[in-house]
């Protein structure tokens, strides 16, 4: 291997590390984006099951869609995101919905009111942005 090429090795691999450590440190943001979506989502199914008609779902959905605004706004204005965040984001995505459903249904329909049944199912809905963001911590 000439000297020329060696350098152009040395070089590469150095930029390869460099690039690697800007997407592990770019990319710190998605734990606060996931931490922040499971507190959202906690607090507007506590509205929509805890506060009295029309307040409920006003509050509720009203407030769902800032905060979605908000962290919809925050992704994008970062400038990475690792690789695979896209397929992982939109596994926290589906398994928020599911339990937001599985929570909703039988509380609107069984249990208004019940804080038994809306604090118990908030921390539910919560659960996957606040383990999605430990565990995206932990990478």
């Amino acid at each position: 291997m000439s000297e020329y090429a060696s350098k152009d090795a040395a070089a590469a691999l150095a930029r390869a590390r460099e690039l690697g450590s800007t997407v592990r440190n770019g990319s710190k943001w998605s734990v606060r984006y996931q931490v922040a979506y499971g507190c959202a989502a906690a607090v507007s199914m506590l509205a929509i099951g805890l506060l009295s008609h029309p307040y409920n779902v006003a509050f509720g959905i009203g407030f769902w869609i800032l905060a979605l605004t908000g962290l919809s706004v925050y992704a994008a204005r970062q400038p990475v995101a690792r690789r695979g965040f896209t397929r992982w984001n939109n596994g926290l995505i589906m398994a928020w919905a599911l339990l937001f459903f599985a929570v909703l249904f039988p509380g609107i329909t069984w249990f208004r009111g019940v804080e038994a049944w809306w604090v118990p199912g908030a921390m539910l809905v919560a659960l996957p942005g606040l383990i999605g963001g430990y565990l995206e911590a932990r990478r």
